[in-house]
C-alpha cells in the first residue's frame, strides 16, 4: 500500500499554558497541525481566534490546517490565512454560498476544504469537487476533543476517497475525530491520508512518545 501518508496532531488537547512547548516536542513526527475553532454558535464549546493561530505560526514552520466550526466562515476565513493558516475547511451546511468560501480562502493564498459533518451527506463534496484541496470527513460530532471514533462513518470514506478518484481530482481525504492507535489502520483503508490525533497525541503524559509511535504506525502502513 505504498502511499503517502501525514499525521496532524489536533492541538485542542494540548496544554495551552505551554503550547509552543507541546508543539515542539512532536514537530519530528508530524507534518502539519490541526486547529479547530469553534464559535459557541455553530458547535457549543469555544477555542480561540486569530490571536493564537499567530502565535502557532510563529513557533513552527509545518503546514497549519484551521478547521472553522463557526456558523459564519465567509467573515472569518480570510482572517485566519492572514494569521497564518495553510488551509482552511469549513461546514458547508451553514452557509448559503460555499463557493464564494472557497474562492475567498483560495484568493488569500490557502487551500480550501470542506469539512463533513457525520450527518452531513457528500452532495456538497461533490458540487465542489473540483475546488477543493482537502475534504475533512469527521469522525465524531464536532464541538469536543476526547469523542469516539465513530465506525459507521467508514463507509463514507470509502465514497468520498472514490469520488476523488474518478473525478481524477486533488482533494487530500483527511480523517478527524477519535483516531487512536487501534483504529488509524481502518481510517486509512478507507481511504483516509491524512489523520488527525488529538488526545493520542497530547495526553498529558508523554506527547513525544505518542506521536513517535503513531509515525511509526503510519510508517508501516504505508509500506504494507
Amino acid at each position: 500500500m505504498s502511499m503517502h501518508l501525514q499525521l496532524s496532531p489536533s492541538i485542542l488537547t494540548a496544554d495551552f499554558g505551554r503550547l509552543a512547548d507541546e508543539i515542539a516536542s512532536v514537530e519530528q513526527f508530524v507534518d502539519q497541525y490541526h486547529l479547530d475553532v469553534m464559535d459557541g454558535h455553530y458547535v457549543d464549546n469555544l477555542t480561540f481566534g486569530f490571536s493564537t493561530v499567530e502565535a502557532i505560526r510563529r513557533t513552527t514552520t509545518r503546514p497549519l490546517h484551521v478547521h472553522l466550526m463557526i456558523s459564519n466562515p465567509h467573515d472569518h476565513a480570510v482572517g485566519f490565512v492572514r494569521a497564518g493558516a495553510d488551509r482552511v475547511s469549513f461546514h458547508p451546511e451553514v452557509t448559503p454560498d460555499p463557493a464564494a468560501v472557497i474562492d475567498a480562502i483560495h484568493d488569500a493564498g490557502a487551500g480550501a476544504g470542506l469539512a463533513v459533518h457525520p450527518d452531513v451527506t457528500l452532495d456538497a463534496v461533490r458540487t465542489h469537487l473540483d475546488a477543493l484541496d482537502v475534504i475533512l470527513m469527521m469522525t465524531v460530532r464536532p464541538g469536543w476533543g476526547g469523542q469516539s471514533f465513530m465506525t459507521e462513518v467508514l463507509p463514507k470514506i470509502e465514497r468520498a476517497a472514490a469520488l476523488v478518484r474518478d473525478a481524477g481530482a486533488r482533494a487530500d481525504i483527511e480523517v478527524d475525530g477519535g483516531i487512536k492507535p487501534d483504529n488509524v489502520e481502518a481510517a486509512v483503508r478507507a481511504g483516509g491520508r491524512i489523520l488527525v490525533a488529538g488526545s493520542a497525541i497530547f495526553d498529558g503524559k508523554d506527547a513525544p512518545a505518542a506521536a513517535k509511535r503513531m509515525r511509526g504506525l503510519l510508517d508501516e502502513l504505508r509500506s504494507s
